[in-house]
Formats: C-alpha cells, structure tokens, sequence
C-alpha cells in the first residue's frame, strides 16, 4: 500500500471511557488492525485518538472506539479526517493534557 492510500482519524471519545482500559484496547484494536498512532486521556473525562492507517482500516477501527472495551460505556465519537502525515511508526498511549 502506497502512502498516498493512508489517512488520518483524529477523534474523540465520549462517555464512561477512563478507567475503563480504554486506551490499551485503543492501542492493541489499532496494532491488531495495523494502524499507527497515539491515544490519551483528556482532563475533561474523555479520551482522544489520532490513527493512521488507510481508509477501511479506519472504518474498522472507528467502530470499535463506538463499541470500547466491556467497561466503557461510549456516548459519542467526534471524529475528524485528515490527510496523513505518516508520522507514527508504532502505536501507544500519551500522556494525558
């Protein structure tokens, strides 16, 4: 797959999605499907996303941050495109902001 089919997910998640294990099902949801990129917790309770991959790949992915992990409860996912920029090469969490 060439670069020019990546792109770029920058979203974020809503709801019961700290202290739920929501960013290492993040993390192995998006190293399972092949996906590079980062996730972290937010002060205001939510958790933002940033994946690269390509497109189907990200559709994939996308539906799983709806579903989350068995204790998360996922009330809306704001979610942005972009092009990417094939900055990652690995995928794991940050720290919070």
């Amino acid at each position: 797959m060439s670069d020019i089919d990546q792109t770029r997910l920058h979203a974020t998640v809503y709801g019961r999605v700290q202290g739920v294990g929501f960013r290492a099902f993040v993390v192995e949801t998006g190293v399972t499907l092949g996906a590079k990129g980062w996730a972290r917790n937010k002060w205001d309770g939510s958790v933002e996303v940033v994946a690269e991959s390509d497109r189907q790949t990200l559709e994939r992915f996308l539906a799983a941050l709806h579903r989350g992990p068995r204790m998360a409860k996922v009330s809306r996912v704001n979610v942005e495109w972009q092009p990417a920029r094939g900055e990652f090469n690995a995928f794991y969490v940050r720290s919070t902001i």
